[in-house]
């Protein structure tokens, strides 16, 4: 039986608003991709690579998906003798709010939406379409 819906709901609350501020082990990053059993590859501002633990409190309640921000607490990572370099302690879910924050890396910029330039020169594809009238006689 999965945890209860009051759990859930307020876990989904948590990661809506961005906190006043982050400690020094804590930082914004990038989610690469899940590598399995709640172990997500993640990518530092500086373009570094590290795998980072999903704690049990997020797990079956929100889904991480690739290119998506979560917040990082690399404090007690040190005395572990595994290649895991952190936890995630936030995930960032309503991306404009975060951004407004003053802690938000600089590195992280908005990637503007690629636009398919319409040209009439290219023939479009009619793969799937009836043919028109005049093809027929």
């Amino acid at each position: 039986m999965g945890p209860p819906r009051r759990k859930m709901l307020a876990t989904a609350e948590e990661t809506l608003t961005p906190p006043d501020s982050l400690s020094d082990t804590q930082q914004i990053v990038r989610a690469i991709k899940a590598t399995g059993n709640n172990i997500y590859l993640i990518e530092h501002t500086d373009k570094s690579q590290v795998l980072v633990e999903l704690p049990a409190r997020f797990r079956s309640t929100i889904w991480i998906k690739r290119g998506s921000y979560v917040v990082v607490d690399t404090k007690g990572q040190e005395e572990r003798d595994n290649k895991i370099r952190g936890e995630i302690v936030n995930v960032v879910r309503d991306e404009k709010a975060w951004r407004k924050a003053p802690f938000w890396p600089k590195e992280f910029v908005k990637q503007p939406a690629v636009v398919a330039a319409d040209s009439d020169d290219e023939e479009e594809s009619r793969v799937g379409q009836m043919p028109s009238s005049d093809e027929s006689e």
